[in-house]
């Protein structure tokens, strides 16, 4: 039985705009959209519109051999600070004719290995990775394998994998010396796992910055993940030790909410009793209390340069890593203060 009412096509597109078939297929390929005027494209895009046209992808992409998909890899989905991520990497790849396939790993190797291959097995044309650590033999392989991928907040050691980060260093400097001014002499940190290089750049950023200043570098607890329950596990760890210390730079603001937690259970005042800075200035840390100061690092638009890098990697394949440091701001707030007396 024929269907009464067939999907309209291309050509349908094209008579209804008065163009040529080719010139329709331009018109509705953000790729090509440039190489006609843009009333004819609106023309044709009303027409798409009004008809209800629906390219076939499949068909493009064994006609082309590119999928005009690309894969996001992202570490943990309920971390605060990956929703803006995604929809900067959305808004570029989307408005340049691509779809994102996003996979949640949960720091899984395993998972990770699987949700990867299942990517591919899509025929992505690239990966943008969130969840590289230092030693990372998975995409060391795939890099041997000639992948193309940017990792994004993130870098691989050894690996020339073109990366966008934040300039942690930077923040974290700028939030020693404001500790510092405010008159903290004992400042403890708080690092993120040690196998990223995000936790290492900022461990190591701190230890430069405290001896900038002539104080000692030796408050460092890691925390086995970027997580509020592991937060708190180390603040406890340092609350049980002998240190004395009136200020507390947080790896990251999930860590900074784990000291919360321990300071409400302890009875501490912050600031009172000990300030704390966070790092990435997530959604809502303003309705705290207090509220946090932290370092903002601009997460929509780290994902929007990783997908730029990434166009540039796929339509160049032969171009040379570079990576990408992109400005943080020290956000002031309540949870800091001058340490009492």
């Amino acid at each position: 039985m024929s269907n009464p009412n067939p999907a309209p096509t291309l050509r349908d597109v094209a008579e209804a705009a008065g163009v040529h078939t080719a010139t329709a297929s331009r018109a509705l390929n953000p790729k090509t959209r440039q190489q006609i005027s843009a009333e004819t494209a609106r023309r044709v895009m009303r027409a798409a519109q009004a008809l209800g046209y629906q390219p076939n992808s499949a068909a493009r992409s064994l006609k082309t051999s590119r999928s005009s998909t690309v894969g996001l890899v992202i570490p943990d989905l309920t971390n605060p600070l990956f929703p803006p991520i995604v929809r900067g990497v959305e808004s570029v790849l989307e408005s340049d004719g691509y779809n994102v396939w996003i996979v949640n790993t949960d720091n899984d190797d395993e998972r990770e290995r699987a949700q990867i291959e299942s990517l591919r097995s899509r025929q992505v044309e690239g990966l943008i990775v969130a969840t590289a650590r230092l030693e990372h033999p998975l995409l060391r392989r795939l890099h041997q394998q000639g992948v193309t991928m940017v990792l994004i907040n993130r870098q691989v050691e050894d690996l020339s994998i073109p990366a966008v980060t934040g300039d942690d260093a930077t923040g974290v400097a700028a939030a020693v010396d404001h500790l510092v001014r405010l008159g903290h002499t004992r400042i403890a940190h708080l690092s993120g796992p040690l196998t990223t290089s995000t936790g290492r750049v900022r461990a190591q950023a701190f230890r430069h910055a405290v001896r900038d200043h002539g104080l000692p570098d030796d408050l460092v607890i890691e925390c086995a993940r970027w997580s509020e329950e592991d937060g708190a596990t180390a603040m406890r760890e340092l609350l049980a030790g002998e240190a004395q210390f009136t200020a507390i730079m947080a790896g990251n603001d999930l860590i900074a909410l784990g000291c919360y937690d321990v300071f409400a259970e302890r009875g501490i005042s912050c600031p009172d009793d000990v300030s704390v800075i966070g790092f990435n200035d997530m959604p809502f840390l303003d309705k705290l209390r207090p509220p946090l100061t932290t370092v903002a690092v601009p997460h929509h638009e780290l994902g929007a340069e990783a997908a730029r890098m990434l166009l540039d990697c796929i339509d160049q394949p032969a171009r040379p890593a570079r990576s990408l440091l992109l400005p943080v701001t020290l956000v002031v707030r309540g949870s800091t203060a001058a340490p009492r007396s």
